[in-house]
């Protein structure tokens, strides 16, 4: 794995998400895979610039400007309907990522050795080079409820299971799901397993696809072979939290609605109000202890 020592030359620092963009757009064109790649962006209708800066600056990208904001799973199926038929592996990758110089060709080389892995994430570590802990098993009720109820809060150890703290991420394994942020397969898997969901606007969507991997009788699989630097959440920041959370309440539930019994989805959503009056009661209590001391 990389030494921290040598990520830190990718970091500049604060950026947008612009900037972002641009810096991972560098490290896959310095990338030393030896194969010829296609590289895709879709714009779902940012204000930020995004749209002039690919096509001043990387005129070689195939560059898709929406005019709207269709979410994560449409925009990337937009992508993959328009990748060249010759292509050979898929990788779904989030402007926040930053690939390193072998990144690319080593997990391609893993790839074509391990035909067991219909989809397959590598080893994802921070601005700081520390592990990025993003293998996950599938969502169960009463974790998914734990997350609604806040319980972590009162509880850190609830989701240890769910958040699989006992992963050993210097072990290839075959495993539940990986991130969707950096999301490799190969073309056959699109063609077994079919494109995203798009009933999915952001979240679940990656969950929702290796559910349909297994499903399938494929396999997920995470590989210690290479690193990406992940800056976790940066593609969030433009979205106003009250928002995320909309959009996390309407993908768990329908996640639930389509892979788990009628009556669990229903637990759900009746506890989602119980979660927000738990977050704001918290939040008054601390208004008063903080006018208090």
């Amino acid at each position: 794995m990389q030494e921290k020592t040598n990520l830190q030359k990718h970091i500049t620092g604060f950026m947008t998400g612009r900037e972002y963009l641009k810096k991972s757009l560098e490290a896959v064109a310095a990338s030393s895979v030896k194969t010829d790649i296609e590289v895709l962006v879709v714009d779902n209708n940012s204000a930020d610039g995004t749209v002039e800066m690919v096509q001043s600056e990387f005129p070689q990208v195939r560059l898709i400007a929406n005019k709207h904001n269709f979410g994560f799973a449409r925009a990337n199926n937009q992508a993959i309907r328009q990748i060249n038929g010759s292509s050979e592996f898929i990788l779904l990758l989030n402007p926040d990522m930053i690939v390193l110089p072998n990144t690319l060709s080593d997990m391609l080389a893993w790839m074509r050795v391990s035909t067991q892995a219909a989809v397959a994430g590598c080893h994802l570590v921070s601005e700081h080079g520390a592990t990025v802990k993003h293998v996950r098993r599938f969502p169960r009720l009463l974790d998914q409820l734990a997350i609604v109820l806040k319980l972590p809060h009162l509880f850190p150890n609830v989701l240890k299971d769910y958040l699989r703290d006992d992963f050993d991420y210097d072990q290839p394994a075959k495993v539940d799901s990986v991130r969707g942020g950096f999301f490799m397969m190969p073309r056959s898997t699109i063609e077994q397993v079919g494109l995203l969901d798009e009933r999915y606007f952001i979240w679940f969507e990656e969950v929702d696809y290796c559910r349909q991997v297994y499903q399938k009788g494929l396999e997920v699989w995470y590989t210690p072979v290479t690193d990406c630097i992940d800056f976790v959440g940066q593609s969030f920041k433009q979205v106003k939290r009250g928002t995320t959370q909309k959009y996390f309440q309407d993908s768990m539930l329908k996640y639930f609605k389509k892979w788990h019994p009628l009556w669990q989805y229903l637990i759900l959503r009746a506890a989602w109000p119980i979660g927000r009056l738990a977050v704001a009661c918290g939040s008054l209590l601390g208004v008063k202890n903080k006018a208090n001391t």
